[in-house]
C-alpha cells in the first residue's frame, strides 16, 4: 500500500479539522497539509515542484474560497500539470449541488470527481484505497 501525500484545501477550519480526523484513521495516508485557499496551496506546488514527496497525491479542493477560489485554482493548476512528474487526483469538494458548478467540474479534465459536502468517512476510505 503506498503512502499518500493529501492536501486539504478548504477555508472552513471545521471541515479540515473533521477531514484530518478522517485522514489520519487511514493507514496509506503519510501525511496531510491544509490551506485556506488555492492561492496558498498553489504556491506550495510551484514552490515544490522538484521535489515529488512534498507534492500531493490527492487533494481535496473546496470550490467557495477567498483569495482563489477552487474553479480559478484549478485553471493555474492545469497549466502546472505538464511541468510536474508526479500523478495528482483532485477532488473537487463543494455543498453546492448547482448544476453549473458540476457541470463546470466535469469539462476539467484533470478533476478526478465532484464531491458534496458532507463527505462520509467510508467515501473518503474508498477514494484513498482506489489510488494506493
Amino acid at each position: 500500500m503506498n503512502s499518500l501525500n493529501v492536501f486539504v484545501v478548504d477555508d472552513d477550519d471545521i471541515y479540515q479539522f473533521t477531514l484530518k480526523v478522517t485522514l489520519k484513521s487511514i493507514p496509506s495516508v503519510k501525511s496531510i497539509s491544509t490551506f485556506s485557499d488555492g492561492a496558498e496551496a498553489l504556491e506550495h506546488i510551484t514552490a515544490n515542484k522538484e521535489q515529488l514527496e512534498a507534492l500531493p497525491d490527492i487533494i481535496f479542493l473546496d470550490i467557495n474560497m477567498p483569495v482563489m477560489d477552487g474553479f480559478q485554482f484549478m485553471d493555474e493548476f492545469v497549466d502546472l500539470l505538464p511541468g510536474l512528474d508526479k500523478e495528482i487526483k483532485v477532488y473537487l469538494v463543494s455543498s453546492s449541488i448547482d448544476p453549473m458548478d458540476m457541470k463546470r467540474a466535469r469539462r476539467i479534465d484533470a478533476i478526478s470527481d465532484y464531491l458534496v459536502k458532507p463527505l462520509k468517512s467510508e467515501d473518503i476510505k474508498d477514494i484513498l484505497l482506489q489510488i494506493s
